[in-house]
């Protein structure tokens, strides 16, 4: 491991609340986290016998006076961004010092919202270049922290504030890069939120440069670095476009395989400076308390009415079906996709859904945003999706999420699991049902010992 010794934090706690969905009725009082100080080699633990009293919640405003534009925190306050979670109690005293930090929380933990507090804390509205730099694995994501971004630079109507405002830009596949690249001449963006490949295409054409940059956050970093295609784009910019000297290194993630190696890599491919912290909250429980799981065994055959039965004994208002991609093989062979199959058959069989919408890869991207402000919107809905729709998008609304095709790994499982119960200090259980054939509940039964969690096998 490396020399430095690295801090790690550490929090127990049932539930994490979500950073996107106003806080209206917090619990007043919370247990104060234990404070795990720990080397790269031998982590210390903490006497439970000596824990402090409870104490009033720590609000977000309360963390952050001083630091961040007041204009910046009347606008969280005022969409409901009120009380601190854990990873922004934990994490945001850590960053506002100037550190590196590694963001390890569940999903729907806040990771967002404590990133681009910082960013707001460090950028200079005044000075007209790229500031802060926000790297995401897919547009749906890109699209999601944009708007939070934007919210909070946005500045009251009655304020008398002068000047330039922050701008920020979505810089993401699919997007209209000759309009970008007029932008990036005309008025350089404050702060840039893009996808690795459209990044990088800007870069290697020079259309503008990360000399200015203060502050750089690869979110989903554990999905980027295991994608070839992106490894490669990824690690040039963390150290060749731009110098961890000259900026400020955050990662976040609900799931660092490995986390102390990746830790330990980060200092030693310099992607961070060597006093980078590790923030991990609650790493007991990887997944939110509120979370039922379940699983139903039937033949593969068998799995478009089991789900059928499941939709309809549940009487779910919103709900994600995760259906597996489609493999090279099927593509050559003219097969229509898995989710075209799915939702054909929902369309024609399941009734008491409103609307029943597809999420998928090879959409077209306005139609992907469509489907996504459906579901955002509430009321009786059902998204048939691959894996796009695990990774970082927030639809606090859905309580059901329906494993049509068993996830490959117990981190795809977690991403997946995590786009429901993301509702703040709510005691709403949501649940996780998995259809899986016989010889799949080895798998399951992996994914529970990895995750530590157990599943109830329904009848139906």
């Amino acid at each position: 491991m490396a020399s430095a010794s690295l801090l790690q934090f550490s929090v127990s706690i049932t539930r994490l609340p979500h950073f996107a969905s106003p806080i209206r009725n917090p619990n007043p009082r919370q247990p104060k986290p234990s404070l795990k100080c720990a080397s790269s080699k031998s982590p210390l633990r903490s006497n439970p016998s000596t824990e402090t009293p409870q104490r009033p919640s720590l609000t977000l405003r309360e963390i952050c006076d001083g630091r961040v534009p007041d204009h910046v925190i009347r606008r969280q306050v005022c969409v409901g961004f009120v009380v601190a979670t854990d990873v922004q109690r934990q994490g945001l005293p850590v960053m506002l010092s100037g550190r590196d930090c590694v963001l390890h929380a569940q999903t729907g933990s806040g990771k967002t919202l404590a990133y681009l507090l910082l960013i707001f804390s460090i950028i200079n509205v005044q000075r007209s270049a790229v500031q802060a730099l926000i790297v995401v694995p897919t547009r749906e994501l890109g699209m999601q922290v944009t708007k939070v971004a934007r919210m909070l630079a946005a500045k009251p109507s009655d304020s008398e504030a002068e000047g330039r405002i922050c701008t920020v830009m979505a810089l993401l596949d699919g997007g209209l890069l000759r309009r970008h690249k007029s932008w990036l001449k005309a008025e350089p963006p404050t702060i840039v939120v893009a996808t690795i490949g459209s990044l990088c295409q800007m870069l290697e054409k020079n259309i503008f440069k990360l000399e200015a940059m203060q502050i750089l956050v690869i979110d989903e970093v554990d999905f980027l670095f295991n994608s070839s295609k992106q490894t490669y784009s990824l690690r040039k910019l963390l150290t060749s476009y731009s110098s961890i000297n000259s900026r400020q290194t955050i990662f976040a993630s609900a799931s660092i395989p490995q986390h102390r190696r990746f830790v330990y890599d980060c200092i030693q491919q310099k992607w961070t400076k060597n006093d980078v912290v590790h923030v991990h909250v609650n790493p007991i429980e990887p997944m939110p308390s509120c979370l039922r799981h379940r699983f139903v065994v039937c033949n593969k055959n068998e799995r478009m009415q089991t789900l059928l039965s499941l939709l309809q004994t549940d009487g779910l208002k919103t709900g994600i079906v995760f259906v597996g991609e489609q493999s090279e093989k099927s593509k050559k062979a003219g097969n229509a996709p898995p989710t075209t199959s799915v939702i054909d058959f929902l369309k024609a069989s399941y009734t008491k859904c409103s609307e029943i919408l597809l999420l998928e890869e090879e959409m077209n991207f306005n139609l992907r945003a469509a489907s996504l402000s459906e579901v955002r919107q509430g009321g009786d809905c059902l998204l048939v999706a691959t894996d796009i729709a695990a990774r970082g998008v927030d639809l606090p609304e859905t309580t059901h999420i329906y494993n049509f095709d068993l996830p490959r790994t117990a981190v795809d499982y977690l991403h997946r699991a995590g786009r429901t119960g993301r509702k703040p200090f709510s005691n709403e259980n949501c649940t996780v049902t998995s259809i899986i054939t016989a010889e799949e509940r080895f798998a399951l039964q992996r994914f529970e010992n990895e995750l530590m969690f157990r599943s109830q096998e329904l009848t139906l």
